[in-house]
C-alpha cells in the first residue's frame, strides 16, 4: 500500500479550524439570531394590528426561518463532514490526492458563489431602502426597514464565512502534493 503524503498536521489543523469556525458561527450566531428574528417577528405580528409593524414582521419571520434552518443544518452536518474528509485524506496517497482535489473543487465552488450572495444582499438592501423612502404605505415602509436590517445580517454572516473559506482553500492548495 502506498504511503499517504497528505497526512500533514498543518493541513489537518487548517481543516479543523475551518470546520470549527463553520460550526461555531452556525450555532453561536446564525441559529440564535434566526430564532431571535423569528420570535421578534412573530411577536410583532401577533401583538400589532398596524401596517408598519406587520411590514417589519414579515421579513423578520422569513429571515428567521431561513437563518434558523441554515444555522441548524450547517452546525449539525459539520462534525460529520470534517470526519469524512479527514478519513478521505488518510487513505493511500493516490486516493487521498483524488479526495483532496475533490475538496479543493468543492470549496472553489463555494468561493465562486460569494459575489452572487453579495449581489443578492445588496439588492435586498436597495429594495428595502426604496420601499422605506419611496412608498407611502406603512406596510411597505416597515418591510423596507426590515429588509435593510436583514441585508446587514446577511452581509455580516457571509463576510465571516467568505474569509474563512478563502483561507481554507488557500491552505488546501498550498498543501496539495506537487
Amino acid at each position: 500500500m502506498a504511503m499517504n503524503t497528505l497526512n500533514h498536521p498543518e493541513l489537518f489543523s487548517v481543516m479543523t479550524t475551518y470546520f470549527f469556525g463553520e460550526k461555531t458561527e452556525a450555532f453561536v450566531f446564525i441559529l440564535p439570531l434566526g430564532l431571535l428574528l423569528l420570535v421578534f417577528g412573530a411577536w410583532l405580528w401577533v401583538d400589532s394590528s398596524g401596517g408598519f409593524m406587520r411590514g417589519v414582521a414579515m421579513p423578520l419571520i422569513a429571515m428567521g426561518l431561513l437563518m434558523g434552518t441554515v444555522g441548524a443544518v450547517v452546525g449539525l452536518r459539520t462534525p460529520s463532514q470534517l470526519a469524512q474528509l479527514q478519513n478521505a485524506l488518510e487513505q493511500p496517497s493516490e486516493v487521498a490526492q483524488t479526495n483532496l482535489k475533490a475538496e479543493i473543487a468543492r470549496i472553489a465552488k463555494v468561493n465562486a458563489a460569494w459575489k452572487t450572495y453579495l449581489v443578492m444582499w445588496g439588492l435586498m438592501g436597495v429594495v428595502g431602502l426604496c420601499l422605506r423612502f419611496a412608498s407611502q404605505s406603512e406596510l411597505l415602509q416597515g418591510m423596507g426597514i426590515a429588509l435593510v436590517v436583514c441585508c446587514g445580517f446577511g452581509l455580516m454572516v457571509d463576510g465571516f464565512a467568505e474569509r474563512r473559506a478563502h483561507t481554507y482553500e488557500a491552505a488546501l492548495v498550498k498543501n496539495q502534493p506537487r
